[in-house]
């Protein structure tokens, strides 16, 4: 049986009460590629009910792991995996799956993984990673599809490593495989996401050295015995695009929201942009405070790695800005087709004009109208959520397993602040 949300939207801010922030998507996927570093089992908290974390324990039991789940608790043990032979077809589905190679090429010397799938926002290279491997000294075969990559002798070695550009799952990936390698290695012009440092954080307090997370220069000093987890659950850092979101849809729609157990450090560009607009927002130690604003004013918004404008918080961006009377730009400087989502919003009713794949014009305020929509990605699935949320009518989205992979819950916690929201069977 398909699914699909089906949202009644309203033009008037109507949305109030307080909303929980869950772990972050793209820090637990990475803490469980860590896993197979490990000789102990390996347990967080906090992590969030998404469809990526059950993909990723999938791929982890076929490689020979275990995982179990009690609320929002994941324990894995991975001292008896064998295999480094990551399931295509599972593979296909998860982007995050590519970061998998890295610990599995660290603990047996060679891995077999194919190319990784996940949202269709514009082309993902692996050929930084293969990059990495090689520099480590690994031996690198292309064939139908697969790699294959091979140490010689068994042990990775440590190296210099600089990166062209500013890579996050490349940054976790070499950062994985560097743990157990022979020497030294220094990772220069790495990624600065606040997951990159709770995941060094996670993995210093399980014996690993490392250095400079949250930098540009990264320095990894290899160990050869396996780690052993922290004697406590480790927690998983909040959502920052996950509380994002909620900030901007709040701004949109909401009367007075509370978005709780966040860390709105995490967000100063998104929160610089907004106050810059004019919006209401109250920053606490772990929580976020937006209430209504009479009138906003237009921006210009640029996509960049952290600490600048997140890219996964672009398309909700996007549809706000829709309903900003003015015009506003958006540079998309990450992704190749990342903005093809404005076509719905089109149709929806508002003024958008792509100037080039990676630029488009926003002229608002526009009144949206309620339609049949399909969500091609987490984030632009999101995006219709926040579009229907203000528009006249009721609107669908269908191809939700999209949003699910990111959000968790999300028409129960909606529902919970005020949206006129439901799942429906089809």
């Amino acid at each position: 049986m398909q699914e699909l949300f089906r949202i009644t939207g309203s033009a008037a801010p109507t949305l109030e009460g307080s909303i929980r922030t869950a772990g972050a998507k793209n820090a637990v996927l990475k803490a469980m590629a860590a896993s197979v570093l490990y000789r102990t089992p390996l347990a967080l908290t906090n992590v969030p009910a998404i469809a990526d974390v059950a993909s990723m324990a999938q791929i982890l039991e076929a490689l020979g792991g275990n995982t179990s789940r009690s609320g929002d608790a994941l324990n894995m043990t991975t001292s008896g995996m064998s295999g480094s032979h990551i399931p295509a077809a599972m593979m296909s589905t998860l982007r995050a799956s590519i970061v998998l190679a890295g610990p599995l090429l660290a603990r047996f010397g060679e891995v077999l993984f194919s190319h990784p799938g996940g949202d269709i926002i514009g082309e993902r290279p692996i050929d930084l990673f293969l990059e990495t491997f090689e520099k480590m000294g690994a031996k690198v075969v292309k064939e139908d599809g697969s790699y294959g990559v091979r140490v010689p002798g068994g042990r990775l070695k440590g190296a210099e490593l600089f990166f062209r550009i500013q890579s996050v799952t490349g940054t976790e990936t070499a950062m994985l495989a560097a743990v157990l390698a022979d020497g030294t290695t220094t990772i220069k012009n790495a990624a600065l996401e606040p997951e990159i440092v709770w995941l060094a954080d996670l993995l210093n307090a399980s014996g690993a050295q490392i250095s400079g997370a949250g930098t540009p220069t990264i320095t990894i000093v290899g160990t050869e015995e396996l780690l052993r987890a922290p004697a406590e659950p480790f927690a998983v850092v909040p959502d920052r695009i996950e509380a994002g979101s909620f900030l901007l849809l709040g701004v949109l729609a909401a009367k007075d929201l509370l978005i709780e157990q966040c860390v709105p450090g995490h967000l100063e560009a998104v929160l610089h942009t907004l106050r810059t607009m004019g919006a209401d927002i109250e920053a606490g130690p772990d929580f976020l405070r937006v209430r209504a604003t009479p009138a906003l004013r237009p921006a210009y918004i640029k996509t960049h790695e952290y600490p600048g404008y997140p890219t996964d918080l672009m398309a909700p961006m996007v549809t706000l800005l829709t309903q900003v009377t003015g015009e506003s730009r958006v540079f998309e400087t990450i992704w190749d087709n990342r903005l093809a989502f404005v076509e719905v919003l089109r149709v929806m009713g508002a003024d958008i004009v792509t100037m080039d794949p990676h630029r488009v014009l926003i002229h608002g305020a526009r009144r949206l109208v309620g339609k049949k929509m399909e969500s091609p990605d987490i984030r632009a699935g999101l995006a219709y959520l926040v579009a229907a949320a203000v528009a006249d009518g009721t609107s669908e989205i269908s191809n939700i397993h999209h949003i699910d992979r990111g959000y968790e819950n999300i028409a129960e916690r909606l529902r919970a602040i005020g949206m006129q929201i439901e799942r429906v069977g089809i």
